[in-house]
């Protein structure tokens, strides 16, 4: 069974100190081609959307008569996340509430029994063909929770789920993500998810597709406030998956290795581990204090800066950064939510905007032309001679200013960064302006304004060999600070 981890190392003892050991095995482990493809979408979109919408103080509770999204646009919602700058865009097609936004074979809690297009209408398909129209990779996320469901806690539920989960699969396009969720209120019926048996029905229809949150490839980063961890390590404990995927263990979330827990990436918290397997983050945030849509919400946006700093921190931490924005009850983003997202596009190709490499040159200290990290093309990167800890300098043309650093590492290799710092020349030698712990995916560095025609990347700790994808350099003359 194809369980999406690919490069899974098992413990081999040995003689060695029992953190090293961890370390040379996780040194080992690296990404699939699919988790690759997600980590490089970097910014994409959610949509809550169903009963809830229309009359959140009854969840569970009301019926399919209330559903009429009279000027529901998809077009709308996917132009406004490309004018975020988003790469895709995922679908709550069936929440908690378990009411389905296509007219699912297998149950009659669905648009099929709405007024909305006269019972005619498939929200799903609509939001997929606007997607592909415009560029935008589009996904898809299932409830395995399902508070209306009469099979739910029975083995028939595990048919129901699968049957509704391989419609999704099969009639949509291509979906670039399947997103699960670990919510589940229900105290009186326990259910007993097949999740080996869900997996093997997405790696069968959509092969391409990252399996989310209680699945194989992608991990909550274990809060929805826009918050990341300052040491983000994309190789954790296998344990970490198997906890995701168990409901009830928020009784135990003190004792149980979890991704609410802030360390579950050192070598310290590894070496407790037999199994260790690449799972990387995911930061999800909604743009309302609501997920669903609430009246009254839009004078609580985030602010533009709030939005900014969480991106950075989410795709400048090795995560991805997914933003939750709700239609209202005529089916459309609210103008004001429209508003932002387009601030927040504009404000991101503004701070990427001036970049110092032009010309540059870079080596490492022992002459090694490293040149390949001055552009942006993942199959050009350069990788130490060794495991001794490599230091880079960037030779601009003539000086500049500079205040924001972005580095990638060759996840395709592995994350091996532990440490790094940044140095410009001064008095001689040089001059520490940044230091951080991982890299990962990506660091986004910022730091007060500096001029200089020389900076030294220099690694101090490491995990095995560094490889680097790219290195950009930048001047932000809005001084932002996060």
């Amino acid at each position: 069974m194809d369980t999406g981890v690919d490069s899974e190392v098992k413990y081999i003892p040995d003689e060695q100190n029992a953190t090293e050991a961890a370390v040379k095995r996780a040194a080992a482990i690296v990404p699939s081609a699919r988790q690759v493809k997600w980590n490089c979408m970097e910014f994409y979109g959610f949509v809550h959307f169903g009963l809830y919408t229309f009359d959140p103080s009854r969840e569970g509770k009301a019926g399919p008569e209330i559903f009429n999204p009279e000027k529901f646009d998809p077009y709308q919602w996917v132009r406004a996340f490309k004018a975020a700058g988003m790469k895709g865009l995922l679908l709550t097609c069936k929440h908690h509430e378990g009411f389905c936004l296509w007219p699912s074979e297998y149950t009659e809690f669905s648009v099929r029994n709405s007024p909305w297009k006269d019972g005619k209408g498939d929200i799903v398909k609509e939001v997929s063909e606007a997607c592909h129209a415009e560029g935008l990779k589009f996904g898809v996320y299932l409830s395995p929770w399902d508070m209306h469901e009469k099979t739910y806690g029975t083995p028939e539920y595990d048919v129901f789920f699968k049957n509704q989960l391989t419609e999704l699969c099969s009639n949509y396009g291509e979906l670039f993500c399947v997103w699960f969720d670990g919510a589940c209120r229900s105290k009186d019926k326990l259910q007993d998810y097949d999740w080996d048996g869900y997996y093997d029905i997405i790696r069968r229809l959509q092969p391409e597709a990252c399996i989310s949150i209680c699945g194989p490839d992608v991990r909550w980063i274990g809060n929805e406030a826009g918050v990341s961890r300052e040491e983000e390590w994309s190789v954790v404990p296998r344990v970490i998956m198997t906890t995701e995927r168990n409901p009830g263990y928020w009784r135990q979330i003190d004792k149980v290795p979890n991704s609410t827990w802030m360390d579950i990436g050192s070598r310290e918290f590894i070496q407790q581990y037999d199994e260790l397997i690449w799972y990387p983050a995911e930061v999800d945030v909604s743009i309302r204090p609501s997920w669903g849509y609430m009246k009254g919400e839009a004078e609580k946006l985030h602010s533009l800066d709030t939005l900014i700093n969480m991106y950075e921190k989410a795709v400048g931490g090795n995560a991805n950064l997914l933003l939750n924005v709700p239609p209202n009850t005529e089916g459309l983003f609210d103008e004001a939510d429209v508003a932002r997202l387009m601030e927040m596009g504009n404000e991101i190709k503004r701070i990427f905007s001036k970049s110092q490499l032009a010309n540059a040159s870079a080596a490492d200290g022992k002459g090694r032309d490293a040149g390949a990290v001055l552009n942006k093309d993942r199959g050009q990167f350069y990788e130490a001679a060794s495991e001794e800890l490599p230091a880079i300098e960037i030779h601009l043309t003539g000086e500049k200013e500079i205040n924001l650093v972005t580095i990638k590492e060759t996840i395709e290799l592995g994350q091996h960064i532990e440490e790094f710092c940044l140095e410009i020349p001064a008095a001689g030698g040089f001059q520490e302006i940044y230091r951080a712990a991982t890299v990962g995916y990506q660091r986004i560095c910022r730091f007060p304004t500096v001029h200089t025609q020389v900076l030294r990347f220099r690694v101090l700790k490491a995990r095995g060999k560094t490889s680097l994808t790219e290195i950009g350099i930048y001047y932000d003359d809005k001084h932002r600070n996060l």
